[in-house]
């Protein structure tokens, strides 16, 4: 009976693992969504290991990016007009998904996480 019972325990957590192939989305050319206070946002960028170029709404931003593992790195503007501007982004992957990913991201220290999806363009 306890062999069925950590058998079938072992079945259940193995189908709900998230998959998590970040390494597969370090470079590339990407388009990112987010919703915040029910406004949608769309953005195309592109990113190598250590810089990622952000188009959005036809303005073009440059990032350094620090990756502290292998599915969370640090954004910061690298030529920030304003104050916000000069806050860091700490961006977390959820999980991935063939050329897709969900992701949190916050300001460094801020508890307030915000939600969006990451598809890679082929």
């Amino acid at each position: 009976m306890k062999k069925t019972i950590l058998l079938f325990a072992l079945i259940l957590v193995s189908c709900y693992k998230q998959e998590r192939t970040c390494k597969d989305f370090k470079t590339g050319k990407f388009t990112s969504e987010t919703t915040v206070e029910g406004k949608k946002f769309t953005s195309s960028f592109e990113r190598n290991d250590s810089i990622q170029i952000e188009n959005y709404n036809n303005v073009i931003d440059t990032f350094s990016i620090r990756w502290i593992n292998e599915c969370e790195y640090i954004l910061e503007n690298v030529r920030p007009k304003n104050r916000n501007e000069k806050k860091a982004v700490h961006v977390k992957i959820l999980n991935t998904k063939d050329l897709k990913y969900n992701f949190e991201y916050s300001f460094v220290g801020d508890a307030k996480k915000q939600f969006g999806s990451v598809t890679k363009q082929q």
